[in-house]
């Protein structure tokens, strides 16, 4: 599909006239630009196109508004953490790029959670060592993922908690600080001290490689928030209840393990073990496309022209190891990609080329994308928790109906 149409497209697909097509532009509703110089002509961004297409389907069908919100749709709930616009991310209106260039997951946190980068939460540079429960479990899961530490151990946690049942802002920001330097904790597969996050997991995945915490640290900004994907929604159903925080980043956990969700980092490593080598990757892209399946790694419906959490992440990998075996694979693949789809590397090809690169834990990727976006769960159970209102959407039954 195309991704620019021509004026007369746009007429036709929204069944309007061309002067309407050209109010549509002054009124800021499309975007236009320029086929090249030397011509009048101008080409209309599709997903502009998409939206009004929409809007009109809502005015004619209202009842089925609540339905195509849940997928890609308008949106449901008010948030004040992340706005995606434009193919660019921002956090309470600054660039996520910027951040994860210049800042620390803990300010990154300060600023999701209080409105302010330099915010200063104490229990985000706290020791953690583990209470006798989790230390025992923690002894019989290390056959276990990482990801899967993580669930198992959170719910225990949550008992030694009873501070957590506060949910008072405040107290939320300090019992979201434990949790995340909890999961840290495990991450790191010893108890912490007061060093921060990124540092921490570098000296206990690559204590020779000191350059690994600021790359570290770039991944977990990234992905501490994404506005309302399904971890997130999740998480905010349940702090909607009344939940306590352990509770939302416990379901934020279930919803992340998804295939279709952060668990793709899982399916682009498959990907990369099957194609091997560079002079593999494009009978290997081809055969996938041939088999019509998937690329997990590539294309994102929020980004058209490519997702910038992705291409920073791959381009300072490049940066700092322009010869390692995993960055030259990466490289073939994304050219072949590339030229047979034109899909762009997402922020999950960045994930597990980072952690390749880095020699990291082979599930090292998952693991960072939930302790990244532990930070932007607490940030929705704050807003839910302030809002104070259950989530409760009405289902249209389409099912048997009853006798009379």
């Amino acid at each position: 599909m195309k991704r620019d149409m021509t004026a007369k497209e746009v007429a036709d697909e929204l069944g309007i006239s061309l002067p309407t097509v050209y109010a549509y532009v002054s009124r800021g509703l499309l975007r236009s630009e320029a086929v090249g110089a030397g011509t009048r002509a101008r080409r209309y961004r599709r997903e502009d196109v998409e939206r009004l297409k929409q809007r009109q389907e809502q005015r004619h069908h209202p009842e089925r508004a609540a339905e195509s919100a849940l997928h890609f749709g308008v949106p449901v709930l008010e948030s004040g953490l992340t706005l995606i616009a434009d193919g660019r991310l921002y956090y309470r209106g600054v660039d996520a790029i910027e951040l994860a260039q210049n800042h620390s997951i803990e300010e990154v946190a300060a600023l999701l959670w209080t409105g302010n980068l330099h915010t200063e939460i104490n229990k985000l540079n706290a020791p953690v060592t583990f209470p006798p429960r989790c230390q025992l479990m923690l002894d019989q899961l290390r056959d276990a993922t990482l990801f899967e530490r993580f669930q198992a151990l959170l719910p225990l946690a949550a008992l030694d908690d009873p501070g957590a049942y506060d949910l008072r802002s405040a107290t939320v920001v300090n019992t979201g600080a434990r949790i995340l330097r909890f999961l840290s904790a495990i991450a790191a597969g010893q108890p912490i001290g007061k060093t921060g996050i990124a540092d921490t997991l570098q000296q206990a995945w690559r204590p020779d490689e000191e350059q690994a915490a600021a790359l570290i640290n770039m991944a977990l900004v990234l992905c501490a928030d994404h506005e309302l994907n399904v971890s997130s929604f999740t998480a905010r159903c349940v702090a909607s209840a009344g939940s306590t925080p352990y509770a939302v980043v416990t379901a934020g956990l279930a919803a992340l393990q998804g295939a279709k969700h952060g668990g793709s980092t899982e399916r682009v490593t498959a990907l990369l073990n099957e194609i091997g080598t560079p002079a593999n990757a494009r009978i290997a892209v081809i055969n996938r496309i041939k088999r019509g399946e998937a690329l997990p790694g590539f294309g994102h419906f929020l980004y058209p022209d490519g997702d910038p959490r992705g291409r920073l992440l791959l381009d300072s990998v490049t940066a700092l190891y322009p010869q390692a075996e995993a960055v030259q694979l990466a490289s073939a693949v994304i050219e072949q990609v590339m030229e047979l789809t034109g899909q762009y590397a997402n922020i999950d090809f960045g994930f597990v080329i980072l952690s390749r690169a880095l020699g990291l834990p082979t599930d090292a990727p998952l693991a960072l994308f939930a302790l990244g976006r532990t930070v932007g769960w607490i940030g929705h159970a704050l807003e839910q928790y302030q809002v104070d209102q259950l989530i409760r959407p009405r289902a249209r039954y389409n099912g048997v109906l009853p006798s009379t």
